[in-house]
C-alpha cells in the first residue's frame, strides 16, 4: 500500500459513509442501542461502519483493521494498522447537532501518519495529502474527483489571548479548571473529531481533553493535525501520544499549535 493509494480511496470512503448517514439523519426516527459501556449506537453507526470495513479490506487486504463498531478487532495488534470511526459523535448524532464526523486513518509505528476527518452535517471536510500535508476540501464532494483543496496550518498562538476549542458533550469542572491556568481570549465548544480540525486551520490554539477517549475517536484528528503542524501530546508529562496501546484506550491529552505554552496537568 502506497500513500498515494490508501488517500482516494479513504477520501471516497469516508463520503460515502457520509452520504449513508445523512440518509438516516433525516429521517423521522432511528434506531439507538446502548453498549456494553453504556456508549449509545446507531443504525448509522453500524450502516457507516459496514460499508468503511468492506471498502478498506476491498482495497487494502493485508493491513490490520480496528473498528469502533467491531470488538473482535479490539484485541488484534500490529505496528501498521488502519483505525475507524465510522459516526464519532453519536450523542451529537442523536441530538440532531451536526458535529459528528466519519474518521478513517493509517496509524504506523504508534503514530498516526495519514488519515481523513469528514463532518457531513456540517459540510467540512479535512484529508492529509499523500505527502503528509494536510488540507481542506470545499466544493461539491465528488466521490472521484477533488473539489478546491486549501493546504491549512495552525495558528501562531498570542499566549495572552488564546482560543481554546473543548468537548461539547464533555465539558467538566476538571475540563474547566485546566483551561482556566490559560490566559484565554475566547473558548467554544465543539463535539466530535472536529476539535483536533478546528486547531488544525488555526480557527482554535489548544484543545485539552480530560475525559476518557478511544484510539479510533483521535486517530484521524491527529494525523490532520500533525499534517497541519501540530502535536498532540499526554496530559500528565506532554509526551507524544502514541497508539496501538492495550485495549486502544488513550490517556488524558492535549492538542495545540506549537507555540502554545503548555501548562501543567
Amino acid at each position: 500500500m502506497t500513500y498515494d493509494a490508501l488517500i482516494p480511496v479513504i477520501r471516497r470512503l469516508a463520503l460515502e459513509a457520509g452520504d449513508k448517514i445523512m440518509e438516516i439523519y433525516a429521517a423521522d426516527d432511528f434506531d439507538v442501542k446502548v453498549k456494553s459501556d453504556s456508549s449509545p449506537v446507531t443504525e448509522a453507526d453500524e450502516a457507516a461502519d459496514a460499508l468503511i470495513s468492506a471498502g478498506l479490506r476491498a482495497a487494502f487486504p493485508d493491513i490490520l483493521l480496528v473498528t469502533e463498531e467491531q470488538a473482535a478487532s479490539h484485541s488484534e495488534k500490529g505496528d501498521t494498522f488502519l483505525i475507524v470511526d465510522p459516526l464519532d459523535g453519536t450523542k451529537e448524532f442523536i441530538n440532531r447537532r451536526g458535529d459528528f464526523t466519519v474518521n478513517i486513518a493509517l496509524v504506523e509505528n504508534g503514530t498516526p501518519t495519514r488519515g481523513v476527518v469528514y463532518a457531513p452535517a456540517r459540510g467540512r471536510m479535512f484529508y492529509t495529502q499523500a505527502d503528509g500535508r494536510s488540507v481542506e476540501e470545499t466544493g461539491a464532494f465528488d466521490k472521484d474527483t477533488p473539489g478546491v483543496l486549501t493546504e491549512i496550518s495552525v495558528s501562531k498562538p498570542d499566549n495572552s489571548a488564546l482560543f481554546v476549542v473543548a468537548s461539547k458533550s464533555h465539558r467538566d469542572q476538571a475540563t474547566e479548571d485546566y483551561i482556566n491556568k490559560y490566559q484565554t481570549k475566547d473558548s467554544k465548544s465543539a463535539g466530535s473529531s472536529l476539535k483536533f480540525c478546528l486547531v488544525a486551520t488555526g480557527e482554535a490554539d489548544v484543545y485539552p481533553r480530560v475525559g476518557r477517549t478511544m484510539e479510533w475517536d483521535t486517530a484521524a484528528g491527529h494525523a490532520v493535525l500533525a499534517g497541519a503542524g501540530g502535536r498532540v501530546v499526554r496530559f500528565d508529562d506532554h509526551s507524544p501520544l502514541l497508539y496501538g496501546k492495550e485495549g486502544y484506550a488513550n490517556p488524558f491529552f492535549i492538542a495545540y499549535a506549537p507555540g502554545v505554552e503548555l501548562k501543567e496537568a
